[in-house]
């Protein structure tokens, strides 16, 4: 049984943070270092993303299962989960399917339904990536990115960048672009519990961005129906506003688990 990687920041109660589509760990180290006073912060890896193993299939109930299967593994029985974007909707996969490891939940910019397709361009300036590496500079590799994303999207080819990790021979492609181009369809959907009609009765934080997209108002029924206790709260961001609203993003986290 292969086992997500992790990193942790600071002693207290358990808040396991789940990153979003072409993310890591990483990307949450200045929010995990906001809450590392209060919290024992885990940052894990799921599959396919930052230092954890590539597998085929990318749906949520394997997601989920991945999850347990670290919890059981680190030795952690009730935690509060985090999850952003994709990892949004693993966490609320996870919450649905094995309710009593749930203190309380916290789902940021994402909604518990279908989307369309919009990372295509992104899929395949990653594939373009891996079929040059090694790379010796990341300023070539970003170079290709350009070519495919354009100038104006600066933010997403620096963002895609952090898949890049150095090994002998240069920089490779950490990400399994293979397997997820493959498992778009499974991260698009809703989660399976959602479908079927599953419920979570415990807390539950819905944080979204004003400047965003991903999380209209018409979504916020679907919510209710599967989160009843869940509580709103929009802060001034797009889709990343935990890095762009990190003090009010932390902030928000800990009232709500505090």
């Amino acid at each position: 049984m292969s086992i997500l990687a992790h990193q942790r920041n600071g002693q207290g109660q358990p808040l396991v943070v789940v990153h979003g589509l072409f993310g890591s760990a990483s990307n949450w180290r200045n929010v995990a270092l906001k809450l590392e006073d209060d919290f024992a912060v885990w940052g894990v890896d799921l599959r396919n993303h930052g230092n954890s193993f590539h597998r085929q299939g990318m749906d949520y109930a394997q997601q989920a299962r991945d999850l347990l299967n670290w919890l059981d593994n680190t030795g952690l029985e009730k935690v509060s989960l985090l999850g952003h974007s994709m990892g949004g909707k693993v966490v609320m996969e996870f919450a649905l399917r094995y309710p009593s490891r749930v203190e309380k939940l916290i789902i940021v910019d994402i909604a518990p339904i279908q989307y369309e397709a919009s990372h295509n361009e992104i899929i395949a300036s990653l594939i373009a990536l891996k079929a040059q590496e090694p790379w010796h500079d990341r300023r070539q590799a970003d170079r290709l990115l350009n070519e495919h994303l354009g100038e104006e999207a600066i933010q997403t080819r620096l963002f895609l960048l952090t898949n890049l990790r150095r090994t002998d021979d240069g920089l490779r492609l950490r990400v399994g672009i293979e397997e997820i181009e493959e498992g778009y369809a499974e991260i698009l959907a809703a989660p399976e519990s959602i479908t079927a009609g599953k419920s979570f009765a415990g807390p539950t934080l819905v944080i979204r961005g004003v400047r965003s997209n991903y999380v209209p108002d018409s979504t916020l029924p679907v919510f209710k129906q599967a989160f009843p206790e869940y509580q709103l709260v929009d802060l001034d961001g797009g889709h990343w506003l935990h890095a762009e609203q990190t003090d009010a993003f932390a902030a928000a986290v800990s009232d709500f688990i505090k």
